[in-house]
């Protein structure tokens, strides 16, 4: 893994392939065994999320279904406070387990919005999975269920991560270069 340039920023390797593989791996163990006798849906976080979405559902091996839909909390390389949805969710949900699957959980403000309006439509029980979980910057009351790796707030690229639309399709993590 080499540093890499992104517009105005540099970024420099974080976690392996092997790191990433090794850990949705074990994510996806533990879902299995939790939710045995569920059929769950997976509701897919766009567009962070792809990539580790593809990768956990590949090993995730009891029956389920999958959806997607499409919040946005950022611009650049921070957070705006406010979350738009521009896919939304079109399934009957009511009285199913569904299992957000996040990128990433810093903030929280995308998560607390999405559960909002899961709750709404009176799922059976939500659970989280996130593949990176930042707890210095999470401050929500909204239980994470299933994280792959917890790393300290800094910014990330790579594996679906961007940087102003760019870098999602690395298959390692990059964090921003300090000065």
């Amino acid at each position: 893994m080499q540093r890499v340039t992104l517009k105005d920023k540099t970024f420099v390797p974080y976690i392996t392939s092997d790191k990433i593989s090794a850990s949705v791996k074990q994510l996806a163990q533990k879902i299995n065994t939790d939710l045995v006798n569920d059929m769950p849906l997976f509701l897919v976080v766009l567009n962070g999320s792809f990539m580790f979405a593809a990768d956990l559902l590949k090993e995730v091996t009891i029956p389920c279904e999958i959806s997607f839909i499409k919040l946005a909390s950022y611009h650049g390389t921070s957070s705006t406070g406010t979350v738009t949805e521009m896919i939304g969710l079109t399934e009957e949900i009511k009285g199913r387990t569904v299992v957000v699957v996040e990128d990433i959980v810093d903030t929280g403000v995308t998560l607390e919005k999405l559960v909002a309006l899961l709750t709404k439509k009176e799922v059976k029980q939500i659970k989280v999975a996130s593949f990176l979980l930042k707890p210095e910057a999470y401050k929500k009351d909204i239980a994470v269920d299933y994280v792959g790796m917890e790393i300290p707030n800094d910014f990330v690229v790579g594996y679906g991560l961007d940087y102003d639309g760019l870098g999602r399709n690395m298959k390692e993590i990059f964090v921003l270069e300090s000065k």
